[in-house]
């Protein structure tokens, strides 16, 4: 598929995901991290018309002089912005005014690629559509979040369920020590944070090649895995008492049976699916329950050819760290990784809600060890 066709159908992903939407739901924000879709919409086409049409084209006339302020997520490079618990203040621009700006900037990008060749910004284009991929997975969750915390648990498409996927393997693989390859040696896109191709040596190690079920987890919850301190680490622990956690985000427990939230409504937990929603330090006291724990990501990625995986984000034990020699970028396009290695735990694979371009070995995504609202699950090891 040529650059052109390929920007057509990221961009009407975006909108097919959102024609399920109702006119209210689109300046929603339940919780900072969790933005509205409108402001997904919007942030998305500020990414093309920052970082490649103002610099493309002489005197190029900006949509309105206010998205630079409303749209930029983090950017400082580029310029001031509002902050991101206030997204979901903006009953203003209207959701038709974002439409309008989608389609401004559309047209001026397919003007740019019908005679555009030079690499370095066709690189730019294929690192906006990366960008507009990660944000419709973002959409997605952000999406289940806030309709997830309605009171009546609306459906948002009935086919559209996206936790029921099961095991498809029952075996554990082991691989043996020595010295192992790590980052991508590719041609086509990757990220910063996947570069600078490395050697590490791991021991001998078992990893398990499928994922923590709904039925392991109420197991870990009946035999008091969320009151038993000994499995948690103590920031953990605290996460657990000052949030009052019972279990997995979306779980309810309605007349003695368990159901979860799902974009295709309340529904009964299957206990054959595979867990989601869970977050790092749920992660390593059920990892801990078992005897077990999360493998690195540098075990991870040594075993994922021979694993089932790309049903859920999987937690690994390692903390989002730089690769040897790992430059970032001059300018803003800098700041899209490497300033955000801090305080961030990996996760590998791929989900049920993720692009299949960015299912990649090497893809290393980050989170807090606290966030579960993305579709994350659990693979264990020892």
């Amino acid at each position: 598929m040529n650059i052109t066709n390929k920007y057509k159908q990221v961009r009407q992903d975006t909108i097919n995901f959102c024609s399920h939407l109702q006119v209210e739901d689109y300046s929603i924000q339940v919780v900072q991290f969790a933005s509205p879709p409108k402001w997904h919409l919007a942030h998305t086409t500020w990414f093309f018309e920052t970082f490649i049409l103002k610099n493309q084209f002489e005197n190029y006339k900006e949509f309105s002089p206010d998205f630079n302020f409303l749209f930029n997520s983090y950017y400082n490079n580029v310029g001031t912005r509002i902050l991101q618990t206030n997204r979901g203040n903006m009953s203003r621009p209207s959701t038709d005014e974002i439409l309008e700006y989608r389609t401004y900037v559309d047209t001026k990008m397919l003007e740019l690629l019908e005679k555009e060749n030079d690499p370095k910004i066709l690189d730019l284009v294929v690192l906006g559509l990366n960008h507009e991929q990660q944000h419709q997975e973002l959409l997605i969750t952000d999406v289940k979040y806030m309709l997830g915390h309605n009171p009546i648990f609306p459906v948002f498409n009935e086919n559209y369920n996206l936790v029921a996927d099961t095991n498809s393997e029952s075996n554990s693989i082991k691989i043996e020590a020595g010295m192992y390859e790590i980052g991508y040696q590719g041609t086509d896109f990757c990220y910063d944070n996947e570069l600078g191709v490395h050697k590490v040596y791991v021991a001998d190690f078992e990893i398990n090649n499928f994922l923590v079920t709904n039925g392991d987890h109420i197991d870990f919850i009946e035999k008091g895995g969320y009151t038993d301190f000994n499995l948690w680490l103590d920031e953990g622990w605290s996460w657990v008492n000052s949030n009052q956690i019972i279990a997995p985000l979306y779980w309810h427990k309605i007349e003695g049976e368990w159901y979860n939230y799902t974009l295709a409504g309340l529904q009964k937990v299957d206990v054959n699916a595979v867990l989601s929603h869970i977050n790092y330090f749920e992660a390593n006291a059920f990892a801990e329950w078992k005897c077990m724990r999360l493998p690195t990501e540098f075990e991870w990625e040594i075993a994922a050819a021979k694993l089932d995986w790309g049903k859920r984000w999987e937690w690994t034990n390692s903390a989002y760290l730089a690769y040897p020699n790992f430059k970032k970028e001059n300018g803003a396009v800098g700041e899209y990784n490497g300033k955000f290695m801090s305080n961030k735990m990996v996760l590998r694979g791929a989900s049920v809600a993720t692009s299949k371009e960015h299912s990649r070995p090497t893809y290393r995504n980050f989170f807090n060890p606290t966030e579960r609202w993305q579709f994350t699950g659990i693979r264990l090891a020892k």
